[in-house]
């Protein structure tokens, strides 16, 4: 068994730096952690600290400049794009604080793309797709539009598609940011719920007492500097 089994990731003393007005800009400072599989997991800090760096990073939207990742025991950082795509498509979901639902696609069809990109037969993605809104609570609404479903709908939409094909990890941004408390609690509940019966590892970027109280760790960052 290797060193990083034990971990859905593991971070060793990674940094980012991007070039701004002609200065070279540090958005991550070595920075090294590790999550256990399962866990739910918060990263805090202020506008500009690194924290939408690091949650891009690890998501593989972005790269990190030096150091090492592991995502599920394969180190990602030394993969080509290509290669980081299929593990992204995979093993990755992502929860915005703003949905990023496609509009003009109903519930069903924004949750179930993930396994259509996946290459799913129809009847897979049928089934998988309405086991996981019968979890979050949507099935009845499958034929409705984003524009006809309230905020905290939205973000069960949102959950279900990052859910859908049971992902090593899911990377959340300020998914409660938008949404009243009592709307806000339920939302969590669901998450961590899920979170269980998927065996996934949540990386939640947030500024939500109501969020941060349910984590098992979090991590303040300031200045790209992780503690």
């Amino acid at each position: 068994m290797s060193e990083t089994a034990d971990y859905a990731i593991n971070v060793e003393s990674v940094s980012k730096s991007y070039f701004f007005g002609g200065n070279n800009v540090s958005a991550i400072k070595r920075a090294s952690f590790k999550i256990n599989r399962g866990s739910f997991v918060a990263v805090c800090g202020p506008s500009g600290s690194g924290k939408s760096t690091l949650l891009n990073a690890c998501g593989l939207i972005d790269t990190f400049d030096e150091g090492q990742y592991h995502l599920n025991n394969v180190i990602v950082s030394v993969l080509n794009e290509t290669e980081r795509t299929k593990i992204r498509r995979k093993e990755i979901g992502f929860i915005f604080q703003g949905y990023n639902l496609v509009p003009i696609m109903n519930v069903f069809d924004n949750v179930s793309y993930p396994l259509l990109l996946l290459g799913k037969s129809k009847s897979q993605i049928k089934a998988e797709t309405f086991d996981i809104l019968e979890k979050v609570g949507l099935t009845e609404l499958a034929d409705r539009i984003p524009d006809q479903l309230s905020g905290g709908q939205r973000q069960r939409v949102a959950i279900a598609r990052a859910l859908v094909k049971h992902p090593t990890l899911v990377i959340a941004d300020e998914p409660t940011a938008n949404l009243d408390t009592k709307t806000a609690e339920i939302i969590v509940d669901l998450m961590k719920e899920l979170g269980r019966q998927f065996s996934a590892t949540f990386l939640i970027a947030t500024h939500d007492e109501r969020m941060t109280r349910h984590c098992d760790k979090v991590y303040n960052i300031t200045d790209g500097v992780l503690i």
